[in-house]
């Protein structure tokens, strides 16, 4: 696989290697041919039985399998199968976190799950490719990939430049597409923003803090909030709010993030709360971060909602098992996956050789408000 300017010495050793009967290799002296021997058939319908299942009953395939099974094989070579085929059958996921922290965000977490499960029926499997990582970086110029997730994600980095000189098919995951040909999945975040100030607003609510991720910016209370918030989801957040609490003249108060993980999320909390003027409703980044701020009322001696009401963003599992409940603005981690599969099988589609031009998708997910226990009437 090659991209432009991209070349791989190790894919044309293979090339040069794969002839005739060698497509797909074995292990030890245990060769296709040995099994189309044991079983009496011929070598293609060994072949088949591993990369085509589809062309044999299941009463041979299985009798192949077992034979193979029986004498060690464990199947074609990854590398000699891609060449095959022309397809390596990964779907790359440029990641600005560590793999480590993909994994502790919840909502990062139940997205790349429902994208990885709506992929599994294509044989499609997801790689993580962190943008911090300087191997990575390496990767995303050697790992083969039929196309790649770009997630919230920074763009000026090496790793992208790769994906992009490479001409893989790209999908966008919260936030704007940079490559003309790549479709996007966006979430309509503004609405779902605006929509949980205008809540704290007509609970009377008029000192409010608003909790949000800016990467690279110091954490602590940012310089402006109406300018508060760095990244494409940040920023719309930041957008939404303001557009309800600017015009209702709120007194508003913008705390940084340097990421939406726990110790951020509590640092941010405790910065906010404890401000002189303290705000009476504080309007986060995340469920994560909602809760950290739930909590650390607690230890300041605080009630929610009874000192300060609460919202988060998401509406994830920890919304319901918080006490008091989040109020929460809700996104279709399930639908946004979806969303991101069907747009990664019609980019890699249309990609095809002989495959007819086609316009790129861009979607956008809905938001809406839940509210439950933890926001109130203002304090008097």
């Amino acid at each position: 696989m090659t991209g432009a300017g991209v070349a791989y010495p190790d894919v044309r050793d293979l090339a040069r290697d794969a002839g005739p009967g060698r497509q797909e290799t074995s292990v030890g002296r245990v060769t296709l041919q040995t099994i189309a021997d044991k079983v009496g058939v011929s070598r293609m319908t060994v072949s088949n039985a591993f990369s085509r299942p589809d062309q044999l009953s299941a009463e041979l395939r299985a009798k192949v399998l077992a034979a193979a099974d029986e004498l060690g094989y464990v199947g074609p070579d990854p590398a000699a199968r891609i060449l095959a085929r022309g397809s390596s059958g990964t779907v790359g996921v440029l990641f600005t976190q560590s793999p480590a922290n993909a994994f502790r965000d919840p909502i990062a977490a139940e997205f790349f799950a429902s994208v990885a499960e709506e992929l599994a029926p294509t044989g499609l499997a997801l790689a993580l490719l962190p943008a911090k990582s300087a191997a990575i970086r390496d990767a995303a110029r050697d790992v083969p990939m039929d196309a790649a997730l770009v997630y919230a994600c920074v763009t000026d980095t090496t790793a992208f430049d790769w994906l992009e000189r490479r001409s893989l098919p790209l999908v966008f995951v919260d936030q704007a597409p940079t490559v003309e040909r790549a479709s996007s999945v966006l979430l309509d975040d503004r609405p779902g923003a605006r929509a949980a100030a205008q809540h704290v607003l007509d609970l009377g609510h008029r000192r409010v803090a608003l909790l949000t991720t800016a990467w690279g910016e110091q954490p602590g209370v940012a310089p402006d909030p109406a300018t508060a918030g760095v990244g494409l989801v940040s920023r719309e957040r930041v957008e939404g709010w303001m557009s309800a609490l600017g015009p209702a003249g709120a007194d508003v108060v913008a705390v940084h993030m340097e990421d939406n993980l726990e110790a951020d999320a509590l640092e941010a909390a405790r910065t906010a709360l404890t401000l002189p003027d303290r705000p009476t409703a504080v309007l986060c980044f995340s469920d994560l971060v909602a809760w950290a701020v739930v909590r650390v009322a607690g230890e300041l001696g605080l009630d929610v909602p009874g000192d300060v009401s609460v919202v988060g963003y998401d509406d994830s599992a920890l919304s319901r098992t918080v006490v008091p409940p989040l109020t929460t603005v809700r996104q279709d981690l399930a639908a946004k996956g979806r969303a991101a599969a069907r747009a990664i099988e019609h980019a890699i589609a249309a990609a095809a050789p002989g495959a007819a031009p086609s316009t790129p998708e861009h979607v956008v997910v809905p938001t809406e408000l839940v509210v439950r226990a933890s926001t109130g009437p203002a304090p008097a």
